[in-house]
């Protein structure tokens, strides 16, 4: 792996199929490999810019090293926060020769979590009071999305009930002196 100096310009379209994944181009977007089979069948790869920005870094084709410690593959097909579903993924990325050492793949991969309302730095927190076990168990993929470990009770408003929420008990009567009389509050209308 090489990090090339402003020199070099760096497009996706011209990166060999190795070092496509994970790499920046010069104008600072995402390289992203894609997979297509020929009609013969044969598979075909080619490497693209993507539309996703990388923070603060351009003509970058990440290491060898960072691809090792984050447990990652150098032909990784696409950009998706489902991979933070892959076993074992979340303790390379939070293990220190990754997380302290390759800001390219913490970068990408604090937005992915981030795109699914989870915090890397607080997931990270998570996997070191934790076993991997417990851990997989807190998050649950639900066709790429991802339930942060948390309360559950704001899931129960996701789907709208079919009548309002009653209150557990019923608010106070306030009696005004002189105008309360039985028979003349109108009953609750029912849902």
């Amino acid at each position: 792996g090489f990090a090339a100096g402003e020199e070099t310009i760096i497009t996706c379209e011209k990166l060999e199929q190795g070092a496509c994944a994970y790499a920046v181009s010069s104008t600072g977007k995402r390289c992203v490999l894609e997979k297509r089979v020929k009609r013969g069948g044969q598979e075909e790869y080619n490497c693209r810019t993507s539309e996703i920005e990388a923070d603060k870094l351009k003509n970058w084709v990440e290491t060898d090293d960072c691809i090792k410690s984050c447990g990652l593959e150098r032909k990784s097909l696409g950009i998706s926060s489902d991979t933070l579903l892959k076993p074992g993924l979340t303790r390379h990325l939070c293990s220190a020769q990754c997380y302290d050492a390759c800001p390219n793949v913490v970068d990408l991969y604090f937005n992915l979590a981030a795109g699914e309302g989870v915090s890397l730095p607080k997931l990270c927190a998570a996997q070191e009071g934790k076993g991997r076990r417990e851990l997989t168990a807190d998050i649950k993929s639900s066709g790429g999305l991802l339930i942060a470990p948390g309360p559950i009770q704001a899931m129960r408003y996701m789907v709208a009930p079919a009548t309002p929420p009653v209150p557990e008990q019923p608010p106070p009567l306030r009696r005004e002196t002189g105008s309360f009389a039985p028979g003349t509050i109108s009953p609750l209308p029912s849902y």
